[in-house]
């Protein structure tokens, strides 16, 4: 089944960056707000591979 949390998280990741970038239309502060909430509530839940992956995704967000 996966990472329920951790799927949320690389969604919300990704719109934001879709948002940030202009490929998507939306709110560049609420998706960003969105993604770190999501990436707070994954990385407790996390596999030590997945917090990996979820440290580059906070990247992602930091660098937009």
């Amino acid at each position: 089944m996966g990472n329920q949390l951790f799927q949320q998280a690389r969604e919300s990741v990704t719109y934001a960056h879709s948002v940030a970038n202009g490929s998507v239309q939306g709110d560049k502060y609420e998706a960003i707000v969105k993604a770190k909430n999501a990436l707070s509530s994954a990385f407790a839940n996390s596999t030590d591979a997945e917090r990996a992956q979820l440290r580059e995704f906070q990247q992602t967000i930091d660098s937009i």
